[in-house]
């Protein structure tokens, strides 16, 4: 009897833990296909679902703690915090698409604006700093400063875009661009260019990383810049041009006094450097295990890997997502920017719910 009531018990607790949430399997639900080892974990997402914004295209939990999305459709950075209260909205800046946040606190984004050159209304794409400190951590009032372009030959150069960014532990930064002009040239637009690192002048590029690559240690078609939570200049990057390989970690190994280059660091027989693995993938993020998160906006999915580049909990298709374009991680919840649901959704995973 006592046996029966404790069954009975179980069963009314567990659905009390679930009526709020709804569950995702990746067994039951549009897996990401390819293979890799999907372990039987469910996805829980939480609720609510946090909307309001116009087809978003990036997201970052800050240094601070803050989430910070690039609300493109409306022109602006929202700050929220943790809990989905939303903070404040910055000043118009236009067309946001990628975001990053220094450990000064201030934030950086690839953006746009438009002027006129010989009365001509061009756009360009632009790097911008969002001045947080200055303004007491108060984003309506932190001034926004144009970074890039700020050269005549920058000006000269409207078809370049600049698709990623990502700060290191010395506050280092690096740029993603992307152009059309890559051969027969010492400047070529697909490049990553680096800013206050010591050794390196503003808006050098990245040496040993092939513009029009199709194979490792490629720039063809940057999507995305992730540095990692420690010290170090590794980074993860997400392609969509010409390449077998369309994410890749490049592990910076130095060879002196402010000098070095990137390697390949994952095997090309791990899950992770499969051909084929990836559609579109737009955006990456790290977890403080080292596992990484991948959001890809052809196959609605998100595809996460342990260290080494095995597939673990991969989940998504069209009935959950409609072009995820980012991905970000923060006490055992994943973030999903939603583009085209404009909206974010949190998941945590079954065996992290205790």
């Amino acid at each position: 009897m006592i046996k029966k009531r404790n069954i009975f018990l179980s069963i009314i607790l567990f659905l009390s833990v679930f009526q709020c949430t709804d569950k995702f399997d990746p067994g039951i639900t549009q897996v990401p296909s390819g293979g890799g080892n999907i372990s039987d974990t469910l996805y829980i997402q939480q609720k609510p679902v946090w909307k309001g914004f116009n087809q978003p295209e990036d997201m970052i939990i800050g240094k601070d703690g803050f989430l910070y999305i690039c609300d493109t459709g409306n022109d602006r950075i929202v700050m929220m915090d943790i809990a989905g209260h939303t903070l404040g909205y910055s000043k118009t800046i236009k067309h946001p698409t990628s975001i990053t946040q220094d450990f000064k606190k201030d934030l950086f984004v690839c953006a746009q604006f438009d002027t006129l050159i010989n009365s001509e209304n061009i756009t360009y794409d632009a790097v911008y700093q969002i001045e947080m400190v200055p303004a007491g951590h108060l984003i309506n009032n932190a001034n926004i400063i144009r970074l890039l372009p700020k050269t005549s030959f920058d000006f000269s150069k409207p078809e370049r875009k600049f698709t990623g960014i990502c700060t290191f532990y010395d506050n280092s930064i690096y740029v993603a661009r992307q152009g059309i002009t890559n051969s027969g040239t010492s400047d070529p637009d697909n490049s990553i260019r680096v800013f206050r690192r010591k050794g390196f002048k503003d808006n050098d590029r990245l040496p040993f990383i092939e513009p029009e690559g199709t194979g490792l240690i490629s720039a063809n078609g940057i999507t995305s810049l992730t540095a990692f939570n420690n010290r170090s200049y590794d980074i993860l990057v997400t392609l969509v041009g010409n390449n077998s390989f369309k994410v890749q970690w490049l592990n910076y190994i130095a060879s002196g006094i402010n000098e070095g280059k990137y390697s390949n660091r994952l095997d090309v027989s791990t899950d992770m450097m499969q051909i084929g693995k990836f559609a579109q993938p737009v955006d990456a993020c790290v977890d403080r295990a080292n596992n990484i998160y991948i959001a890809d906006a052809e196959k609605d999915s998100v595809f996460k890997f342990n260290s080494f580049g095995d597939e673990q909990q991969s989940f998504g298709g069209a009935d959950m997502f409609d072009s995820p374009q980012a991905v970000a991680h923060f006490d055992r919840t994943l973030y999903v920017l939603d583009k085209n649901n404009n909206r974010i959704v949190r998941f945590i995973l079954s065996t992290e719910t205790n």
